[in-house]
């Protein structure tokens, strides 16, 4: 490996680690513990590790057949489609809330008729960080797994075709267990995405306490009051975020490793 590359890759981890840093610097460190078991915080927590567990089970219901649609389908217009699935990663997350909101709103066209024909309004309830999360992070699992597919080729798909397996077997049998690497991959980058999403849900679903107040808004709530249970509150986020992606994606790509065998 050449040596110049360690001069930017250091100024690459700074760039990520000092802020981090900053934050232990700025609040007493004392208080910490007190502030992050607090029962706000708990509360917070529970209810990000439950939304985003959700929304990540969604991102992989609706994501993998998405994924694969736009990765073997020849239809005009894909590359349209895709970088209309892609939208999420360039958009604002409160412009994506927005969107959510004219569209399940009470005078959203879609919420309009959810609430005449079942009287529920998705606006501002647990099931809106859900779908916000969702939105945002669903795109992080169509890119892994598009990329898997067409990275991958379909070699064996058209092998096992021409052996008379039919689109479903083939699928079942050859195409899933070749995502599955890539499906362990982005649904850890799904389900962390989702637990920081910030901007979609206090616009969607807004900041209610014990029901949308997840642990970003909770940090967006405190620093509003007391800087120092912002703090605590933003660290215990990034214990909780480095734990997903350093100890459950290692383990998720061992798993489907090893499946693949």
């Amino acid at each position: 490996m050449p040596w110049v590359l360690w001069v930017p890759s250091a100024l690459a981890l700074a760039l990520v680690v000092l802020p981090v840093v900053g934050l232990l610097t700025r609040t007493d460190l004392r208080r910490v513990p007190g502030l992050i078991v607090s029962e706000t915080a708990m509360r917070a927590l529970r209810l990000s590790l439950e939304t985003a567990a959700l929304s990540t089970v969604a991102c992989v219901l609706l994501g993998v057949p998405l994924a694969i649609v736009l990765a073997r389908a020849a239809i005009p217009g894909i590359r349209f489609l895709r970088a209309v699935v892609l939208l999420p990663l360039v958009l604002p997350p409160v412009v994506g809330g927005l969107a959510l909101l004219y569209l399940l709103g009470r005078k959203g066209f879609l919420g309009y008729f959810i609430e005449t024909l079942a009287g529920v309004q998705v606006p501002f309830t647990t099931t809106a960080v859900v779908i916000a999360q969702t939105f945002v992070a669903m795109p992080f699992l169509v890119v892994s797994l598009e990329g898997a597919l067409r990275g991958g080729g379909d070699a064996y798909e058209r092998v096992a075709a021409t052996l008379g397996a039919r689109p479903w077997t083939v699928f079942r049998r050859v195409t899933v267990p070749l995502l599955l690497p890539a499906l362990g991959s982005g649904a850890v980058l799904s389900f962390a995405r989702a637990l920081g999403e910030f901007g979609a849900t206090i616009t969607f679903a807004g900041s209610l306490a014990g029901v949308t107040r997840t642990l970003p808004l909770e940090v967006y709530t405190q620093a509003e009051s007391d800087v120092d249970s912002a703090v605590a509150v933003a660290l215990l986020l990034i214990v909780v975020a480095v734990l997903v992606i350093v100890v459950a994606r290692p383990r998720a790509l061992d798993v489907t490793a090893e499946g693949l065998r």
